[in-house]
């Protein structure tokens, strides 16, 4: 079975249907729950605190999450997962109090990373086919398929949050009742991909896996046994980075566009457009690099992140900055799909879902911390005058995270006697 073939087998269209739509309630719910935290508070600051939802799941929930997804079967975890954010999706909105707002932000995270790690688990399961081990270029672009059903959802969301704005004005709804329709369709692709999942083939783990020496662990293992297995050495410190990189310039990305660039909306929009082309070149270029040498281009990718991350910074420029926007694009897809494959490859049953469960908390918390990190020295910043070294806040900013990130390379390491590089066939050498 070629890889065209594996790619278009029933099962993975099935998930990829159930994700895509899912995807789309998440970020057009996301958006909502902004808007709704703004239209209660009145206060930009707490919609800053939608952040910290995005952090204290990662912090607090991580460890909850790693004895569930270990204990449970993959599409357990999923199903079950999908049916309790249903329900939270559907109670969100119904009483107009900031702190019930929060909570059920909070529990929708925290059961969102039982999930994730769960459905990337069962990939390599379902694009195996009948070899029972799929090809590093197969499943790297399987990876890339699947993260791309989340993050090119991001516009189609936010125009359908927007269109539901506006027909709830045309007809004169006002007040929090405006957002009760997302949060309940959000609720609706919930149960899309309950439907897309309860679908699939058992997706294990099964008795009598493979796992490898030092990736066995124990039902229940708890969050700290991911971390003392020895292939998540060579991909956490990756993750950490890249997330550094993300979160950065996801905080500063607006002010940078306004006040660096002297750009509006629109000029924003076409960074973000860009940005998903680099993702897909990324991807392209993973498929084919990676066959031969996962961990060496996880590292360059990153390296690559920071080197673009300070040249937008310090150039300033839209000559660079959209041509730039292409090429971050593409290193943060090459390098979390290279750490993603690394552990799909490197770990097997309960041991896979765990460190795929760690990958998700570090990347989340890393974006999310960055997020908030950045956003504040930039606000610092902006009160400083003249600008330190003449360089503007947001472009400041951008360059010492991009310094941290390159720095941070240093830290990626290859285990011992993994990962080792393969030829493109598939053939260890």
């Amino acid at each position: 079975m070629g890889t065209g073939e594996r790619l278009n087998s029933p099962a993975f269209r099935r998930l990829l249907a159930g994700q895509t739509v899912s995807s789309f309630g998440d970020w057009m719910g996301t958006l909502a729950l902004m808007y709704l935290v703004l239209e209660l508070s009145g206060s930009t600051t707490a919609v800053g605190g939608v952040l910290v939802l995005r952090l204290l799941p990662s912090a607090l929930g991580a460890p909850l999450a790693a004895r569930v997804v270990t204990r449970w079967r993959r599409r357990s975890v999923m199903m079950t997962s999908d049916l309790v954010r249903a329900g939270m999706a559907f109670a969100l909105p119904v009483v107009p109090s900031l702190w019930w707002v929060y909570a059920w932000a909070f529990a929708i995270e925290v059961v969102g990373l039982m999930f994730l790690p769960a459905r990337d688990a069962a990939v390599p399961v379902i694009v195996a086919g009948r070899r029972g081990t799929p090809d590093r270029g197969t499943l790297q672009l399987a990876n890339g398929i699947t993260m791309a059903t989340s993050y090119g959802m991001i516009p189609v969301g936010a125009g359908a949050f927007g269109a539901l704005l506006f027909l709830s004005d045309v007809l004169g709804w006002t007040g929090h009742g405006r957002f009760v329709a997302v949060f309940w369709l959000d609720a609706v692709t919930y149960l899309v991909s309950f439907v897309a999942v309860r679908g699939l083939p058992d997706l294990g783990p099964r008795r009598g896996e493979r796992r490898p020496a030092g990736g066995a662990v124990r039902p229940g293992a708890g969050l700290l046994a991911a971390l003392r297995m020895p292939v998540m050495a060579a991909v956490l410190p990756a993750v950490a980075v890249v997330s550094l990189g993300l979160g950065s310039l996801f905080s500063v990305g607006i002010p940078f566009v306004r006040d660096v660039l002297r750009a509006g909306p629109v000029g924003f929009g076409a960074l973000v457009a860009l940005f998903g082309v680099g993702a897909l070149l990324g991807l392209l270029a993973a498929r084919r690099y990676g066959r031969r040498d996962l961990i060496g281009q996880v590292r360059v990718a990153t390296a690559a992140q920071g080197l673009v991350v300070i040249a937008m910074g310090a150039l300033a420029s839209p000559a660079w900055a959209y041509p730039g926007a292409v090429l971050f694009g593409a290193a943060a897809t090459g390098a979390l799909v290279g750490a993603i494959t690394h552990l799909q490859e490197n770990l097997d049953g309960a041991a896979r879902t765990l460190g795929l469960t760690a990958f998700h908390a570090v990347l989340r918390c890393g974006l999310a911390t960055a997020a908030l990190v950045a956003g504040a020295a930039d606000d610092l910043l902006a009160r400083t005058r003249p600008p330190p070294f003449g360089i503007s806040p947001a472009g400041l900013v951008l360059i010492v995270s991009g310094a941290v990130v390159c720095c941070g390379t240093l830290l990626i390491r290859r285990p011992a006697g993994r990962d080792r590089p393969v030829a493109p066939t598939g053939r260890t050498v």
